[in-house]
């Protein structure tokens, strides 16, 4: 499980196909280095990977055709930044919100909207069925960043980013037109999917009481 707060940015340092696989290498800062052992879980833009192999600063991740058609991942570049955490433990504070780093769908920067202190980004999701799933002032990850709907429209949603966010994120080297992994708050989805079930059986309840009576 993941929070949502991202602990730091990584540099792709190189990336190589194997098969139908590819290996991404990444330069992790120190702080990001203490106890991470092989087989670790470490979030990349929101994307629960396994570590593979680590060399010094250098930390490899192994992606699969699935993931890099899910996610943005498989469109970086040699030099790219990617979003950072590594798996929460039992201790830690939940500053942002419970994460599985399980991507559902993509989502394109449509608008960018500057003011002080405050950028406002307007993103159109892939996937429009999710949607349903998202809710104002509900939580969403974007690349991994636990942040909260400021706006929904039919299509996609708003978010407002802070300078802090701008400054410890890749965010705020984001332009229109650029994809972002989307993951839905697990709750929310569970609760929505739960009523609908709910709805449903009293549709079918009703319909087959009044056929037969």
């Amino acid at each position: 499980m993941f929070t949502g707060i991202i602990q730091g940015i990584a540099k792709v340092i190189d990336i190589k196909k194997i098969d139908t696989c590819y290996i991404y290498v990444m330069h992790f800062p120190n702080v990001l280095l203490t106890g991470l052992n092989l087989g670790a879980s470490v979030a990349n833009n929101g994307c629960c990977l396994t570590v593979t192999n680590i060399e010094k600063n250098y930390v490899s991740f192994m992606l699969i055709k699935e993931t890099l058609n899910l996610t943005n991942l498989g469109e970086l570049k040699i030099g790219d930044m990617v979003n950072i955490e590594r798996a929460a433990k039992l201790s830690d504070e939940i500053g942002g919100h419970l994460m599985s780093g399980h991507i559902v769908t993509t989502a394109t920067i449509s608008k960018i909207k500057n003011s002080i202190n405050n950028k406002e980004v307007w993103f159109e999701l892939l996937d429009k069925k999710q949607m349903k799933y998202i809710l104002h002032k509900g939580f969403i990850g974007i690349d991994g960043i636990s942040l909260t709907v400021s706006n929904i429209y039919n299509k996609g949603l708003c978010v407002n980013l802070i300078p802090e966010t701008l400054k410890r994120t890749s965010l705020g080297m984001k332009t229109i037109a650029d994809k972002v992994n989307i993951e839905i708050d697990s709750y929310t989805q569970a609760i929505i999917k739960t009523v609908e079930s709910f709805l449903s059986q009293t549709n079918i309840s009703m319909l087959t009481k009044n056929t037969f009576n």
